[in-house]
C-alpha cells in the first residue's frame, strides 16, 4: 500500500512523481516518459508534479505539461484520483550554442496570469489541481506575484495554490493573501541540502504541506556522495536501496512532508514508491541523525 497523506483537499500519495527528468536534458524520449508515468500510476502513485518550464534544449516550451497530458489521456486508470501540480514564473534560456541552459524568472502579475492559463491548456484541464509560483522574482514585490496566483484561483484556473523556493517570510505573505487557498510549499530538501529545514518545520506548525524537490540530491549537479553513507548502511542491513531509506527518512520528519523523486525509467520510480512501506526504527533514525551531524 502506497503511503497517502492529505495535500490540501487532495488524497495524495506522500511519494509523488517529479516529472522534470523526463523532459529536460538526458531524457530518453516521449515513449519512455509516458511509460514511466503509467508505471507510477499503475503502482498507486496519485500525484504528479511538473512545470511550465520543463523542456529540453531547443525543445518546445511546456513539454513536461504536455507529456503529463498525453500520459493521463492514454492511461485507463481512475483519473479522478490523480492530482497534478504545475508551476509558473520560471523559464529557460539557452546559450548561443542552443544547448547550455540557464533558468530565468518572471514574476510579473500579467505574465503569471497568462502562463497559468497556458498551463491549463497544455495539461488539457479546465482547472489545475495545484498551481505553484515557481520561484520569487527579485525585481517584483512578492505580494504582487502572489496576488496574481490568487486571481488564477479566484477565476477557477487553479483549484489550490502553492509556493516554491521560498522563505518563512514569504510563506507568511502568501498565507495572508491566499488564505486557505495556499496548501503547499515546495522547497529543495535532501541529506545534502538541509538549509530549508526551517521552512519544513514551519509548514508543520501552520498546517501546510511541505514538498521536497530533489529529495535524492538531484541528478544534474555533482554532490557529496559521502552524505549518503549513513543511508547506505541502513539500506544494506534492510536489503533495500539507499534511495528508499533517504525518502523514508524525509517522510519521517513531519506528518505533512511529501517527496517528489524524479525518474528516467519505470524501475526507478517503482523503487522509490516502496519507501512508503519502509518504517525506520528509532535506532535507525538516530543513527541517520548522528551521521548527518558529522561535518
Amino acid at each position: 500500500m502506497v503511503l497517502h497523506r492529505n495535500l490540501g483537499p487532495f488524497d495524495a500519495t506522500a511519494i509523488g512523481l517529479g516529472e522534470m527528468p523526463l523532459t529536460i536534458e538526458n531524457n530518453l524520449g516521449e515513449a519512455m516518459g509516458i511509460e514511466t508515468i503509467h508505471a507510477a500510476l499503475d503502482a498507486g502513485c496519485c500525484h504528479i508534479d511538473t512545470a511550465w518550464a520543463y523542456y529540453c534544449s531547443g525543445g518546445e516550451e511546456q513539454t513536461g505539461e504536455k507529456l503529463v497530458r498525453q500520459a493521463m489521456e492514454s492511461w485507463d486508470g481512475p483519473k479522478d484520483e490523480v492530482s497534478v501540480a504545475t508551476k509558473v514564473g520560471h523559464f529557460r534560456n539557452f546559450g548561443p550554442d542552443g544547448t547550455t541552459p540557464t533558468w530565468g524568472v518572471n514574476g510579473q502579475p500579467e505574465h503569471l496570469i497568462e502562463a497559468g492559463k497556458q498551463s491549463a491548456l497544455a495539461l488539457g484541464v479546465d482547472t489545475i489541481d495545484l498551481l505553484y509560483f515557481h520561484r520569487p522574482d527579485p525585481s517584483v514585490p512578492y505580494n504582487e506575484s502572489i496576488e496574481a496566483i490568487k486571481q488564477l484561483v479566484d477565476a477557477g484556473v487553479a483549484r489550490t495554490a502553492g509556493i516554491s523556493n521560498t522563505s518563512i517570510e514569504q510563506i507568511d505573505i502568501a498565507r495572508g493573501i491566499l488564505g486557505d487557498g495556499l496548501v503547499a510549499v515546495q522547497n529543495q530538501f535532501s541529506p545534502i541540502y538541509r538549509s530549508t529545514q526551517d521552512t519544513l518545520d514551519y509548514c508543520e506548525k501552520v498546517g501546510l504541506a511541505f514538498v521536497c524537490w530533489s529529495p535524492l540530491g538531484g541528478f544534474r549537479k555533482a554532490k557529496d556522495e559521502t552524505k549518503f553513507d549513513p543511508f547506505r548502511a541502513v539500506a544494506t542491513s534492510r536489503g533495500v536501496s539507499y534511495q528508499q531509506v533517504v525518502l523514508a527518512w524525509e517522510l519521517s520528519l513531519g506528518r505533512r512532508v511529501f517527496v517528489i523523486p524524479g525518474a528516467h525509467r519505470p524501475a526507478t520510480i517503482l523503487d522509490s514508491l516502496k519507501a512508503g512501506d519502509l518504517d525506520l526504527t528509532t535506532e535507525e533514525l538516530d543513527a541517520l541523525g548522528r551521521g548527518l551531524s558529522v561535518e
